[in-house]
């Protein structure tokens, strides 16, 4: 009988699953591993600066593999500095393993360093709320067990991130399990309430009738359910025109004859208008839930003249927030295969309308699609962030990926760029933790090494993660680093100035060299002052082959492209 360690189990593991890198910071608790990842040449590992860096980076290699990611570090301080990138995870249904080490078991609660077991601080209790399962694995005799469930709840739905805590016996144990691969299941699980999908089609046939006007709205779930092909199709052969949530941004062609562009925050005109305009007769909101955000603060119920079709596979949205219409339990993909199958029970409706359908979206595309267009070629310096992100839409290549951090830069990036396809616009859109974006994109360029990726990302976000850069510059990945240096708090500093001299200067920043921090970090640095120069300076970031920053020199006194969303949210409080 054959028999092999816990950490050559794992790893074995991992690489079965398709995984091509670990995302970790070493420490004692995880010892094993190291020699263990000596011996595995399928299984590259990255070490971050921080372990919440770690986790960021494994979010973004799932979010660009459109599988999971995974990370590993110590338990106790490690677990707890994980915390925040977890919850960040499973805020937007990314699944990720989680993988933290602990003490032997004859050594728990009696005093070991950094124990964190069950009988002490509890790692496990830490990550249950923020992760969709959180268990100890005690031995290497129960570890293949473990292992395969965990990956079994992470990719089932709604998916998330899960986490074991490992003990040092699990690690070093002998085995004699073979491990067979979980994610393979869940490829074409496609599950779809039938009865509720049949209904949902008759609905749109009998609503729409002699009207033409249906739109769709298109959330997470398209994109989870790699349906974006199908959306379009279906789209197309009909003429209904598509907008996306801000985390959607890209599962339909942003240049496409039928895009509305982005509903909600840091949304279109074209989309407020047709979504909220009063002549909508059905809204299909596919793979969405109904947050803040994703509805233009909650006006969609209230505004909103249309009949709702409602298709989701998390049951916690469909019924958070209430009557939202018809609903249909289930997959986006599924759900649009059905309406293919089904075209004949369509037609009638859909094909009778399309001119008029036609005619109603020409009307709204007439009006100008975005706000304050002006400030993208704007030649004043402190540059506009509009301008950097203009200049940065036209330096990338069409197929290369934005990542997008917290703060008022990305509702600049959010209203102004244009995405052309799923995965190349990613945000952690929902906890929206600042300086996400610098790390994950570690993670981004480790699953797609042959696409050029970029960071827009602001200076109160590097304070916060902008050692990763180091990270990025360690392993020579060309990711360019875009930081838009408004010496504020962006969206804070704009509500805060209102309020005097103090509340200003506490959400200010001192005006950093990021350039020279990245030099100083192994990576290749540019300032830019005057807008001019942005386009020339990025070619030139691009064509560093290596990790580059630019710092952007911006104006923090601009007011962002949210006056739809800012409309609905008046008489709430706001912050970001």
């Amino acid at each position: 009988m054959t028999t092999k360690l816990g950490t050559d189990l794992i790893l074995d593991a991992l690489a079965a699953e398709g995984l091509g890198h670990l995302f970790m910071v070493p420490g004692g608790l995880i010892d094993p591993f190291l020699a263990a990842l000596a011996r595995h040449q399928k299984i590259k590992p990255i070490v971050a600066a921080h372990e919440g860096g770690a986790v960021y980076m494994a979010d973004g290699y799932a979010r660009a593999h459109g599988g999971f990611g995974a990370a590993l570090g110590i338990g106790g301080p490690g677990s707890c500095n994980m915390a925040t990138a977890v919850a960040a995870a499973k805020t937007d249904g990314s699944p990720l393993l989680i993988m933290t080490g602990e003490v032997p078991l004859d050594l728990e609660d009696r005093g070991a360093f950094q124990d964190a077991s069950q009988a002490t601080l509890d790692d496990t209790t830490v990550m249950a709320p923020l992760t969709r399962l959180s268990k100890t694995v005690a031995s290497a005799d129960n570890l293949n067990h473990w292992f395969r469930h965990a990956l079994t709840v992470m990719c089932a739905q709604p998916r998330g991130p899960v986490h074991l805590s490992l003990t040092h016996d699990a690690l070093v144990g002998e085995t004699a399990a073979d491990y067979v691969p979980v994610s393979g299941f869940f490829a074409q699980a496609r599950e779809l309430s039938t009865p509720a999908a049949r209904a949902a089609l008759k609905l749109i046939a009998e609503q729409v009738g002699g009207k033409s006007r249906i739109a769709i709205l298109a959330g997470a779930g398209v994109e989870h359910d790699t349906a974006a092909a199908c959306l379009r199709e279906i789209a197309e052969r009909w003429s209904i025109p598509v907008a996306t949530t801000l985390r959607a941004k890209g599962v339909f062609p942003e240049d496409h004859a039928l895009s509305l562009g982005v509903f909600g925050y840091a949304g279109t005109r074209h989309a407020t208008g047709a979504v909220l305009g009063g002549e909508l007769d059905c809204l299909l909101v596919l793979g969405s839930g109904f947050n803040e955000r994703d509805t233009m603060h909650w006006t969609v119920r209230e505004r909103a003249k249309a009949f709702i079709i409602h298709v989701n596979t998390d049951m916690e949205e469909l019924t958070a927030n209430g009557d939202l219409g018809h609903i249909v339990p289930g997959s986006v993909h599924a759900f649009l295969d059905l309406m293919h199958e089904r075209a004949s029970e369509l037609a009638p409706a859909l094909s009778a309308g399309e001119s008029r359908r036609r005619e109603w979206l020409a009307a709204i595309k007439a009006k100008p699609r975005l706000y304050d267009v002006d400030n993208l070629s704007r030649v004043t310096a402190p540059i506009h962030p509009a301008a950097a992100v203009a200049a940065l839409r036209k330096t990338l290549p069409r197929d290369g990926i934005v990542l997008v951090d917290s703060g008022a830069h990305r509702a600049f990036a959010g209203h102004y760029w244009s995405a052309y396809a799923p995965r190349t616009y990613i945000s952690a859109t929902n906890l929206g933790p600042m300086g996400w974006a610098i790390p994950a994109a570690v993670g981004v360029q480790c699953a797609q090494p042959d696409r050029r990726v970029a960071v827009i990302t602001g200076d109160g976000c590097m304070q916060m993660h902008g050692i990763e850069v180091q990270t990025a510059a360690r392993y020579r990945l060309p990711i360019v680093y875009v930081v838009i240096n408004n010496s504020a708090l962006g969206n804070v500093w704009l509500r805060a100035r209102q309020y005097g001299a103090l509340p200003t200067e506490l959400t200010s920043i001192p005006d950093h060299d990021w350039a020279g921090f990245a030099r100083a970090l192994g990576a290749q640095g540019f300032t830019v002052r005057d807008p001019a120069e942005l386009e020339g300076t990025l070619q030139q970031a691009l064509a560093a082959s290596t990790t580059a920053l630019v710092d952007v020199k911006a104006d923090k006194n601009c007011p962002t492209p949210v006056y739809d969303f800012s409309a609905g949210a008046r008489a709430w409080s706001y912050h970001e």
